[in-house]
């Protein structure tokens, strides 16, 4: 019994100690386009969009104050969030560095 209970141990703190990749972002990203402020949307995440020549991205910061590039050309690095898009949305992007 005793033999058993220590197998469990030395398994349970084996598996423990595996590397795991953060599950809440999933890889980086570079975009250019117009940043706006995000109204109603049938989606209920971001606080602004990103509007690309042909694709649409929802964008958060917690960092960057978004609203001082409202209707300004820029460039967004960041990082795609995962689980988006949902009901029908963009990819939400948590922004990280915002170029004119």
């Amino acid at each position: 019994m005793k033999r058993i209970l220590v197998l469990s141990l030395f398994i349970a703190a084996i598996s423990g100690c595996s590397t795991m990749k953060d599950a809440r972002h999933t890889g980086s990203i570079t975009e250019s386009g117009t940043i706006e402020k995000l109204g109603v949307s049938t989606f209920q995440y971001g606080t602004h969009l990103l509007k690309a020549d042909n694709k649409t991205y929802a964008l958060k910061s917690g960092s960057i104050n978004l609203d001082t590039y409202l209707d300004k050309k820029v460039t967004i690095k960041g990082k795609k969030v995962a689980g988006y898009p949902v009901d029908g949305g963009p990819e939400l992007i948590d922004v990280t560095l915002v170029k004119f």
